[in-house]
């Protein structure tokens, strides 16, 4: 299997990371044509950025994303710029279906997200790896 490292300034990567975003209140949202539209919402979004999104599925209240991004971008930026683009982007689309559910302000995602960074490599190798070194 090749990996398909990226070259950037000065530096060969893959960083990968899976990432759960989860809606405001757990409201089940992510149904229909809702859930199509945050979908090509995130999709556009991460065309327009330096990171790319591999691959997307959700589940009601929260979405799973594969992202693929350079070191040179913190995920935190990443996160933010998704979360807000994405908020704005689908009350344009969705306002009268989203009055109904956030009537004080236009708002979509939780605070928080879940990240976890994923390898080629078991943790069990690299700390072997790094043990054998020196």
């Amino acid at each position: 299997m090749s990996k398909e490292y990226h070259s950037g300034n000065r530096c060969r990567y893959l960083m990968k990371v899976h990432l759960i975003l989860v809606v405001k209140y757990r409201k089940k949202l992510l149904t229909g044509s809702m859930d199509e539209d945050m979908k090509q919402i995130l999709f556009d979004i991460s065309k327009e950025s330096d990171f790319s999104i591999e691959m997307m599925e959700s589940d009601k209240d929260h979405i799973h994303v594969l992202l693929d991004y350079p070191p040179s971008l913190s995920l935190s930026s990443i996160v933010n710029r998704l979360k807000s683009m994405s908020t704005n982007r689908i009350w344009k689309r969705k306002t009268t279906e989203l009055k109904k559910e956030f009537w004080k302000e236009n708002m979509f995602w939780s605070d928080g997200y879940f990240c976890c960074s994923i390898g080629d490599a078991c943790t069990e190798t690299i700390r072997h790896y790094i043990e054998e070194q020196g």
